[in-house]
């Protein structure tokens, strides 16, 4: 079971948000005060919704009428990411305006291993390959068009796979990591349900933390719904405790 860290104050919050969000950018950006507007095509809510941590430009009421905007404009349904604690005053605004709420979505912190593998090659590279976008499933489908630009947009991201087959369409599992000011932020963990139990998940991230820290990580982080038990079973055992937590809401649909 996850450990929850309940006295994370609202500062580290926004930095690690702020951190995270360096590591898993939209294809277009813009400052909208303290807060960071994000657009990647649609894929992944983290590209594609506004991080709302510090203070908007103008009041909340109008700063959700502007957010709505922008997004429409790039024909994408609005979306913000909201941290909590933290962000409680902001999530009523949007709220109050009908925005629709998803689960929660627990970041987690530990050390960047070291982590035993589970005694199989782990190949690193970086950029994905078709075989690694074949076996990286988002919310357990294929990924879109854009995906392979958003998981390419970081300073020296790592692709991490296990392919016991080499002629296999998609590897038996699959990660992505970023080291970000002392911090391995991993990301796109997925294992090929025909390989689960046999560890690949911590051979892949122990692959990835091997190399992080000799880029200087020291920590890690990562990103799981709260519904997604078996992986929060597997961090806890890695050492992962919970900082903090974020959910989405949504614009109504026009």
């Amino acid at each position: 079971m996850i450990v929850a860290v309940t006295t994370a104050a609202p500062t580290r919050v926004a930095e690690l948000e702020r951190l995270a969000a360096r590591t898993w950018r939209g294809l277009e950006e813009e400052p909208y005060g303290d807060w960071l507007l994000r657009a990647g095509g649609g894929f992944t809510g983290r590209a594609n919704s506004v991080l709302v941590t510090g203070d908007p430009p103008e009041d909340l009421r109008s700063a959700v009428v502007g957010v709505t905007g922008w997004y429409a404009d790039r024909g994408l349904r609005a979306c913000a990411a909201v941290p909590v604690p933290g962000g409680e005053e902001v999530d009523a605004a949007f709220a109050a305006a009908g925005w629709t709420r998803d689960e929660d979505v627990l970041v987690l912190v530990g050390p960047a291993g070291p982590w035993p593998g589970a005694g199989v090659p782990v190949l690193l590279d970086d950029a994905p390959d078709e075989v690694w976008l074949a076996g990286y499933r988002h919310r357990g489908a294929p990924l879109p068009a854009t995906a392979a630009a958003v998981l390419r947009n970081a300073e020296r991201p790592l692709f991490a796979s296990v392919r016991p087959d080499p002629a296999a369409d998609r590897p038996a599992a699959v990660a992505r990591g970023v080291v970000d000011d002392g911090w391995l932020v991993v990301s796109a963990v997925t294992v090929d349900e025909r390989y689960r139990r046999r560890g690949l998940a911590t051979a892949v991230m122990a692959a990835l933390a091997t190399e992080g820290r000799a880029r200087g990580a020291t920590s890690c982080l990562l990103q799981v719904t709260a519904s997604n038990a078996p992986a929060l079973t597997l961090y806890a055992r890695m050492g992962f405790t919970e900082h903090h937590r974020y959910h989405y809401r949504w614009a109504p649909r026009g």
